[in-house]
C-alpha cells in the first residue's frame, strides 16, 4: 500500500469536545493537522488510527 492509499478517517462530522478531539473522527487537532502532512509515514498514520479507535472504544464503554 503506497502513502496516498491510507485513507483519512474523517467522516466530515467535525466537532471538537473540551479535550480538541473531534466527536466524528476521534483523532485529536494535533493529530487532525498531522495527518494531512506529506512528512507523516504511514506508520505514524497508523498509529493514529489505532488511537483514535481506543477513544472511540473508550466513549462507547463510557455511553
Amino acid at each position: 500500500m503506497i502513502l496516498s492509499d491510507t485513507e483519512s478517517p474523517c467522516v466530515r462530522n467535525c466537532c471538537l469536545d473540551n479535550n480538541d478531539i473531534c466527536l466524528g473522527c476521534f483523532r485529536t487537532m494535533a493529530e487532525i493537522m498531522q495527518w494531512v502532512s506529506t512528512e507523516t509515514s504511514m506508520e505514524q498514520k497508523q498509529q493514529i488510527l489505532s488511537n483514535a479507535k481506543q477513544r472511540r472504544q473508550a466513549q462507547l464503554s463510557n455511553s
